[in-house]
């Protein structure tokens, strides 16, 4: 299955309800919405620095994930960044793949 990091950080009104009810609350949101759309949530951090939230979910496909991204973002209370992750034998498979490429000014 599929593999994505989300990076997530809060408006002012999302960390009010991280304030209110807790981070675990928020990990079991996550967690309930990846498995609705049938998928899991592999980690959920929160962090310092550019995102207040790192997680990595398995998801069945892109479509799936664009969902659950779009519905986040337009509660307004938080914005995402989702990332996909290949596996080092996704790399490899790529590597072996012919593409025929001309550089610019080429």
């Amino acid at each position: 299955m599929p593999k994505y990091l989300i990076q997530a950080s809060y408006t002012a009104d999302g960390l009010k309800g991280v304030l209110e009810k807790g981070g675990s609350s928020r990990r079991d949101v996550v967690q309930a919405m990846a498995a609705e759309q049938g998928g899991s949530l592999e980690s959920f951090y929160f962090a310092f620095g550019d995102a207040d939230v790192y997680a990595t979910i398995d998801m069945p496909d892109n479509v799936s994930v664009a969902s659950v991204a779009m519905t986040v973002s337009a509660s307004g209370a938080v914005s995402a960044k989702t990332v996909v992750l290949l596996t080092p034998e996704e790399v490899d498979e790529a590597a072996q793949k012919s593409v025929h490429y001309v550089p610019p000014g080429s």
